[in-house]
């Protein structure tokens, strides 16, 4: 019986890193088309293209996430950070999947044509309605916002892992170097033994 891996699947990596760069340059396009910083119309049509295309990238990371079982964490993550890890991950799948319906009926209640990639026009799925649509816009940044937070702070935990505690939690996702599992990954303690053992070698 095989180890288990210390890495998610390539299919999930790819995932990711797509994802990543989808939903960064979409929050971007949607900060400069909300403060006037180019071409309405141009920032628009992007912002809906993206937000169609990181709607449906998500539904497919949600079900690879049923159907790629995830490595085991690093064993210095405590039980109150794995709960934290569990209810983020949640958060932020449940906030990008109804972020881009949210954008969707605030088009739908403002009477503008939602057309995708220049020709894909959706159906209307909110009636045309003022009060609707300034609803539904507070909602749409306040969402973008509470996004943005919950982003930095995963950012933030990675480095602090990566750079401070060493535990391995970025290799997980990252690609390159050796595949290990987590049977067989050495440990802090057996590295500085080893590299200890080297030195003295070499000064022998």
């Amino acid at each position: 019986m095989s180890a288990p891996a210390s890495r998610y699947s390539a299919a999930t990596r790819v995932l990711h890193w797509l994802a990543a760069v989808l939903v960064f340059t979409t929050l971007i396009v949607g900060f400069a088309l909300a403060n006037s910083l180019g071409s309405y119309a141009v920032l628009l049509s992007t912002h809906k293209a993206l937000g169609a295309t990181v709607f449906v990238l998500f539904v497919i990371r949600v079900v690879n996430r049923f159907t790629d079982r995830a490595p085991a964490l690093p064993a210095e993550v405590g039980r109150i950070e794995r709960l934290a890890i569990a209810g983020s991950e949640l958060g932020m799948y449940l906030l990008l999947l109804v972020q881009p319906l949210i954008g969707w009926s605030m088009l739908s209640a403002s009477g503008v044509p939602v057309t995708l990639f220049g020709s894909v026009t959706l159906p209307a799925i909110a009636p045309v309605n003022s009060g609707l649509y300034g609803l539904l816009r507070n909602a749409h940044s306040v969402v973008a916002y509470v996004l943005v937070v919950m982003i930095a702070a995963h950012v933030s935990a990675v480095l602090l892992h990566t750079l401070t505690l060493r535990d391995g939690m970025l290799r997980r996702m990252t690609f390159g170097g050796r595949h290990l599992t987590s049977g067989n990954e050495p440990d802090v303690g057996q590295r500085v033994t080893t590299a200890s053992a080297s030195r003295l070698e070499s000064g022998s």
